[in-house]
């Protein structure tokens, strides 16, 4: 061969290379950008349930889909941040709750957005209805609001003679200050006084409970990532404080608060797994109507009971659905 053809022939190979590499690269997997409002440690049973209901309907994390996952660690201001990096990566579902699902939906009217956790989806503007929520976003209720009655009755069946409650709630988290306006509702039709601890930023939790000093008889706290995050530092003030405390979230029980009553939230993430599995298959979460909980979870602490010098009656304890020794 001359040497003019063969640098020919060797040029037309080089450029022929990039498209040969180019077809042995695997098709993108579909992508989720899972936005975790919390912290892995506390998300870790709701990343799980999540994962398995996706592998159990054939989406098996790495092989045929892939998750970006990102953590604000109880730090709302970084939600936005999150949601726009996501649009960026083009990722094809987001996958969220709470207060990151309106971050979400002002970050894109394109991508599909469902939400295993809300507490108000119709009041909060992210769907039009639970029936049709129209738009690109569709989820989970989590019923928060509704339950706060049900919180204080169960409150006051261990402290019968309860007359003034505090409520502490992250008054920069709208969903927080939704539930707190239902908790004072339903302390005034028990004739409560209330003594209402507002807080933004972890700092504010120790001055909070400062300003009590002995005014109250047991603490409330309105669920949502902050306070989530910093759930040991809460219920140790509040055990310092003497204060049976009630929550939505069985993870504050778990780290040694009293008591919690709401929804199964490991439930509603399996549930989750099964919308994203609707819209990777092609359907619109407008079409999709926002479900409600079906397992609610009464937990107490009898260790922090006994703590407080508390007394469960048997009949509550019979009633829950697990107990803490």
């Amino acid at each position: 061969m001359k040497r003019r053809e063969f640098i020919t022939l060797l040029g037309g190979a080089a450029a022929a290379w990039p498209l040969a590499a180019r077809g042995q690269q695997p098709a993108k997997l579909p992508t989720i950008g899972f936005l975790g409002a919390a912290t892995p440690s506390i998300w870790n049973l709701f990343v799980a349930a999540f994962v398995q209901r996706l592998r159990e309907l054939g989406w098996i994390e790495g092989r045929t889909i892939a998750i970006e996952y990102r953590w604000a660690e109880g730090h709302g201001e970084r939600f936005a941040e999150i949601a726009a990096e996501f649009v960026r990566l083009k990722v094809d579902v987001i996958v969220t709750s709470g207060g990151a699902v309106l971050a979400a939906k002002q970050a894109t009217s394109l991508i599909p957005i469902v939400f295993a956790v809300a507490t108000d989806p119709v009041g909060g503007g992210l769907v039009a209805s639970l029936a049709r929520p129209g738009g690109n976003v569709t989820g989970l209720s989590s019923q928060f609001t509704d339950l706060a009655g049900k919180r204080l009755e169960l409150l006051r069946e261990i402290v019968p003679n309860l007359r003034r409650l505090a409520i502490m709630a992250n008054v920069g988290y709208p969903a927080a200050v939704l539930e707190m306006g239902e908790v004072q509702s339903a302390a005034r039709t028990l004739s409560l006084e209330v003594a209402t601890l507002e807080i933004r930023r972890a700092e504010d939790i120790a001055p909070a409970f400062a300003t009590l000093k002995g005014r109250v008889e047991a603490l409330y706290v309105c669920a949502e990532p902050l306070v989530a995050t910093n759930r040991v530092r809460i219920n140790t003030l509040a055990l310092v404080a003497r204060l049976p405390m009630m929550s939505g979230l069985r993870e504050h029980v778990e780290a040694g608060g009293l008591m919690s009553y709401g929804a199964h939230f490991p439930d509603l993430w399996r549930r989750a797994g099964d919308l994203v599995d609707k819209i990777l298959r092609g359907a619109k979460p407008a079409d999709i109507p926002v479900e409600q909980p079906t397992k609610f979870d009464l937990v107490v602490n009898l260790t922090t009971a006994k703590a407080l010098g508390l007394e469960i009656p048997s009949a509550l304890l019979a009633r829950a659905d697990e107990v803490i020794e």
